[in-house]
């Protein structure tokens, strides 16, 4: 049986989340947490990780387009470090370039109007960017 994960998208508002199913081919999404703290926000990423049996946590990282780490990367690497103390699991930061441009461009051409699109991005962020993770480590086995 392959391990399960899960995937997170975070923001300051809102945190979307994506777990892989038990073969470990395809990310769904699993909602979004709105809460503004970033020590509240780890906690419940924390809890729901244990709560869904996940092996690994993979959190985007916000890197520039020219891949390097701006500032919003410093916050981020502090939410990975809470939610590795408080869940005990491995955490792995993924390149999220893009991903939040996806979905929009996604949310749109499928016609979800822009009220539905504002709740529902964060949480395909989160899927888009499990499912490029899941990819590519299949692809390098």
């Amino acid at each position: 049986m392959k391990e399960k994960y899960l995937g997170v998208d975070f923001g300051d508002a809102r945190t979307g989340l994506a777990l892989s199913e038990p073969t470990g081919l395809l990310a769904v999404g699993a909602g979004c947490i709105r809460c503004g703290n970033l020590r509240k926000t780890a906690e419940q990423v924390a809890a729901f990780a244990k709560e869904q049996g996940v092996a690994k946590i993979v959190i985007g990282k916000p890197l520039n387009m020219n891949g390097t780490e701006g500032p919003r990367c410093e916050r981020v690497r502090a939410f990975a470090d809470i939610v590795a103390e408080e869940s005990g699991l491995p955490v792995e930061l993924f390149d999220e370039r893009l991903t939040t441009v996806s979905a929009h461009r996604f949310l749109s051409d499928t016609g979800v109007n822009s009220k539905k699109r504002k709740d529902s991005v964060d949480e395909l962020s989160a899927t888009l960017i499990l499912q490029d993770y899941l990819d590519r480590r299949r692809n390098k086995s």
